[in-house]
């Protein structure tokens, strides 16, 4: 059985900063795509950042382009999410998703999806 587990989430000041790591089970993603995504209470589910299997040429959301880096590392299954300088727009539960391919999915077509982390930044 697949899972997806994510981690480090918490309250922050604003313009402090967050790693967020998710740990893939069950099965191996060194060649796969994966991605972070958000949602706000009241908000539908956004992109943040998604990687391919090589870690080359990742993408972001305008929203955090410049403030947050997506990496991984196939050897632990694990991708994360560096976050700077946030800000209380970026409060959101953030989920990690892996597709079963490496092309990295459009919009939120992934094939599994965590279960989320808590991130709240005040201001």
């Amino acid at each position: 059985q697949v899972q997806l587990v994510e981690s480090g989430g918490g309250l922050v000041q604003a313009g402090g900063s967050l790693r967020l790591s998710c740990t893939a089970s069950g099965r191996t993603f060194s060649r796969n795509a994966m991605g972070w995504f958000r949602q706000a209470p009241g908000k539908e589910r956004e992109f943040v950042a998604a990687i391919r299997w090589s870690g080359g040429s990742p993408y972001y959301a305008d929203s955090v382009k410049g403030r947050f880096t997506i990496s991984r590392d196939n050897a632990k299954n694990t991708v994360y999410l560096q976050m700077n300088s946030l800000t209380p727009e970026d409060t959101a539960v953030y989920s990690c998703a892996a597709s079963k391919g490496w092309l990295i999915p459009p919009r939120d077509e992934y094939d599994y999806w965590g279960q989320g982390t808590q991130v709240t930044v005040s201001s």
